[in-house]
C-alpha cells in the first residue's frame, strides 16, 4: 500500500511542479508586487496598501468595469442560448449530423488572435464592408467574433451532457404523454445542471478576462468605450509602467472571479440536489 502511494506521488510530481511554477509562483509574485510601488524600470519599494486604495481613484476603472459587466451579461446569455440550441439540434444521430457537428466546432481550430485579425479585416475602414463607427458596432463586432468562435466548443460540452442522459428516461416520458417542452424542462435541464454549471462558469470567467478581441479589434476605443478590465491592467503595467498598480487590480479581479464562480457553482448545485 505504501509502495503504491509512493508510485502515485511520483506520477503526480510533474503535474504538481508545473502547477507550482506556472500558477502558484506567479500568483504569489502578483500578490507581492501589489504591495509595492513597482515601476517597470526601476527599484520597487513597499507602499502597501496604496495600490489598493488608489484603485477607486482610477478614472478609467468605472468605465472598464461597467463595460466588462455589460459584455459578460450579453456574451453569457447569447453564447449559452446558441450553444445549447446547437447541441439540441445535433443531439440525435441521423444522416448528416456528423457534418454539422464538425462544421459548428470548426471555428475553434482558428487561433483567437487570428480570428480577431480576420474580423478586423472585415471591419476595416479601408477594405472592410462593415467599418467601425462608434462604441456599439465595436461591441457588436466583438460579440459576433466570440459567438462564432466559441459556440461550437460550448456546444460540444453541452452535447456530452445531453448524451449522458439515459434514453430510457426520454422513452418513459414519451409513454406518459409528456410534450417536448415538458420533457426539456422536467428532464433535460435538471439532469444537465452539472454540465450547465461548468459551461456558465467558463463563459463568465472568459468574459470577465476578455482582452484579445478588444485589443486587436478596437484598442479599447472609440473613447475607451470598449476598454475591459484586463485591458486596463495592461495599460497600467505597460503604458503607465506601474506594475504595482496593475498587480493590485489583478488581485481584486482574481478575488471577484473566485466569488462569482463560487456563487454560480453553489446555486446550481443546490438546485440540482
Amino acid at each position: 500500500m505504501r509502495r503504491r502511494a509512493v508510485i502515485g506521488a511520483l506520477y503526480a510530481t510533474p503535474a504538481a511542479v508545473l502547477v507550482v511554477l506556472f500558477f502558484v509562483a506567479p500568483l504569489l509574485l502578483v500578490g507581492w508586487m501589489s504591495l509595492h510601488r513597482w515601476p517597470l524600470l526601476g527599484k520597487p519599494r513597499v507602499n502597501a496598501p496604496d495600490n489598493y486604495t488608489a484603485i477607486g481613484d482610477n478614472a478609467l476603472l468605472t468605465t472598464a468595469a461597467w463595460f466588462t459587466l455589460r459584455y459578460t451579461v450579453i456574451i453569457t446569455v447569447l453564447l449559452f442560448v446558441i450553444a445549447f440550441g446547437l447541441a439540441l439540434l445535433v443531439q440525435n444521430r441521423r444522416k448528416g449530423v456528423g457534418f454539422f457537428r464538425t462544421a459548428f466546432f470548426l471555428p475553434m481550430a482558428v487561433g483567437f488572435a487570428s480570428a480577431s485579425l480576420l474580423f478586423l479585416g472585415l471591419l476595416s475602414e479601408e477594405i472592410g464592408p462593415l467599418p467601425l463607427a462608434d462604441g456599439s458596432p465595436a461591441l457588436g463586432s466583438a460579440v459576433l467574433l466570440v459567438l462564432w468562435r466559441f459556440a461550437g466548443f460550448n456546444m460540444l460540452i453541452l452535447l456530452t451532457g445531453l448524451q449522458a442522459i439515459p434514453v430510457d428516461v426520454y422513452e418513459a416520458a414519451r409513454i406518459d404523454g409528456a410534450t417536448r417542452w415538458q420533457t426539456f424542462r422536467r428532464i433535460t435541464v435538471p439532469l444537465m445542471r452539472p454540465t450547465i454549471a461548468l459551461v456558465l462558469t467558463m463563459m463568465v470567467t472568459g468574459s470577465l478576462l476578455a482582452f484579445d478581441q478588444f485589443w486587436i479589434l478596437t484598442r479599447g476605443g472609440p473613447d475607451n468605450s470598449t476598454t475591459s478590465l484586463v485591458m486596463l491592467i495592461y495599460r497600467e503595467a505597460f503604458v503607465r509602467l506601474d506594475l504595482g498598480s496593475a498587480a493590485g487590480i489583478s488581485v481584486v479581479l482574481l478575488v471577484l472571479l473566485a466569488v462569482v464562480s463560487s456563487v454560480q457553482l453553489t446555486v446550481l448545485r443546490r438546485r440540482s440536489a
